[in-house]
């Protein structure tokens, strides 16, 4: 074993000095090591997350059918979970702030296991959406601080390969989803598409609680807008259920207009009352930064045009071929591989282009493929043609994402991480949550009010040639509406860079620090 020689300049030379640049180099790699076991921690839970929401997808039509639930309490099952989820984001970014995201999160990871065994035990169907509410509580407090501690982790020279990890984690869950939730629900039973979560959520808190470490305090709590987040509750709840009885009820009954009216009415008074608060949900300061505000429109866009891709294709090989929550599964895998693809190639194409660039790219991909369904749309669509459409659009969308996310966060200083991400989770779980209504309702709307239901029971393949030929309608009338808002959606990714070039990053006025935390830029 060979020695260092005196004067060598080496660690072991008893004469040699350490210095700074020394400890230095000794903390940033203690702090990389921390970096990459809090991400596998946060990816752990992710996957969770993502096998539970999209392994539902092919099991909505056995969960209803079980219940004999009606079409409109059917759309309830998915959208009280992102209602929910979009509200309580803003709460919950700001107390992991004031409070700390480890026990936001590890408190997060146990509640959300105890709802997944719960909603296995639903009696009925409205147990089962109470649960779901559970559920999307404490989605919201693992999803505030996700994307937070990842950030807060990573030194800037890695935080686009660890945030593109992490999303390609949620995409690789999501690629297994629908299989995972066919075969289950084929073989086991739905109730199981629930259990399965419990033990990974128990092995996520565990090493989540010897894991991660805690944030200081960003300040004192000074109590949450109460009023602020009713009117947005109320204002969002009354679009979701003008957009979902609406088709069944009628859009002039009284109901739908009153859900509409909700919206009209409150969400303006909503932002009026932000801006005048002196505990807003949302900081109206935020918006000021112009190259935030394009970012956040952008993902609103893209979100709004993609986020029910996934949920209708699936409903497509049940409804119109007849085919089980197992094989629609592993007709949508395709999708959800490309998008897990796309997410893990943040690394390397950030050596080659801004962050806000390939944004643009990614949306354009999207398009493309959404163009592709559209063109392809029918009852006997071949397969590879429907496989082009949903690969191209879930490899733009994997793109899409980090990117936009690493645009965002990395100018942000650490002591705002939190509501910051949860600002952005909101604008997008609220185009998420939107958009899913949207299709849904513009799927259904060519049926006659006798036969929609079939739609979220899988069975209107049994109907007439006639009736399949409408719903291709519906099919047709849902990708325009997603293919003309993801092209907004590139125009909105090019805006986003034209004006981070001239105003610079994120981090900017409307986001400085309050002394805490240093500022991070990405370029």
């Amino acid at each position: 074993m060979g020695v260092a020689a005196p004067g060598s300049g080496c660690p072991a030379d008893p004469a040699y000095e350490f210095t700074a640049a020394d400890a230095d180099q000794l903390n940033d790699a203690e702090d990389t090591g921390y970096a990459w076991r809090a991400l596998s921690v946060v990816g752990l839970a992710s996957i969770l997350m993502a096998l539970n929401s999209s392994a539902l997808n092919t099991a909505l039509p056995t969960v209803v059918r079980h219940f004999h639930a009606g079409n409109g309490t059917a759309s309830w099952i998915l959208l009280s979970y992102l209602l929910v989820s979009t509200v309580l984001t803003l709460v919950f970014g700001r107390c992991a702030d004031l409070f700390g995201r480890r026990r936001m999160y590890l408190t997060g990871l146990a509640v959300y296991t105890l709802a997944s065994l719960g909603l296995g035990l639903a009696p009925s169907i409205w147990v089962l959406i109470g649960m779901r509410i559970v559920q999307a509580a404490a989605g919201a407090a693992l999803l505030t601080n996700s994307a937070a501690i990842v950030s807060a982790a990573f030194p800037e020279r890695l935080l686009s390969r660890g945030m593109g990890i992490y999303l390609a984690s949620f995409s690789v869950a999501t690629l297994l989803g629908p299989t995972v939730g066919g075969l289950l629900t084929t073989n086991l039973g739905w109730r199981w598409v629930f259990w399965f979560n419990v033990p990974v959520g128990v092995a996520a808190l565990l090493w989540g609680y010897v894991t991660l470490r805690g944030n200081p305090p960003a300040g004192r709590f000074a109590g949450i807008d109460a009023g602020g987040n009713g009117l947005f509750v109320v204002g969002l709840g009354g679009l979701l259920l003008a957009l979902s009885e609406g088709g069944s009820l009628g859009w002039t009954s009284p109901a739908v207009l009153a859900g509409a009216g909700a919206f009209v009415v409150l969400i303006p008074l909503f932002v009026l009352v932000e801006s005048r608060g002196r505990n807003p949900v949302i900081d109206p300061r935020l918006f000021t930064n112009r190259s935030f505000t394009m970012a956040n429109s952008a993902a609103f866009i893209n979100v709004l045009a993609s986020s029910g891709v996934a949920l209708i294709v699936a409903l497509y090989f049940q409804a119109v071929r007849g085919d089980t929550p197992l094989a629609a599964g592993i007709a949508v895998l395709p999708m959800t591989a490309a998008a897990a693809i796309g997410s893990s190639l943040l690394g390397g194409l950030a050596r080659l282009a801004q962050p806000r660039t390939i944004a643009a790219a990614g949306s354009g991909l999207a398009s493309v493929g959404l163009l592709v369904l559209l063109l392809t749309c029918g009852p006997h669509t071949a397969y590879p043609a429907i496989c082009a459409g949903i690969v191209t659009t879930g490899l733009g969308t994997g793109i899409f994402m980090p990117a936009n996310i690493t645009s965002i966060l990395a100018g942000t200083p650490t002591d705002r991480l939190g509501v910051i991400n949860a600002v952005r989770l909101m604008v997008q779980n609220s185009a998420s949550v939107v958009g899913t209504a949207i299709c849904l309702t513009l799927l259904a709307t060519p049926l006659p009010g006798d036969v929609r239901h079939a739609v979220y029971t899988g069975t209107i393949g049994l109907a007439s040639a006639r009736t399949e030929a409408l719903l291709a309608v519906g099919y047709r009338l849902t990708y325009g509406f997603m293919f003309a808002l993801s092209l907004a959606g590139v125009l909105a990714s090019l805006a986003s860079k034209r004006v981070h070039q001239h105003q610079g990053p994120v981090g900017g006025p409307g986001l400085t620090s309050a002394g805490r935390g240093a500022r991070r830029r990405v370029t």
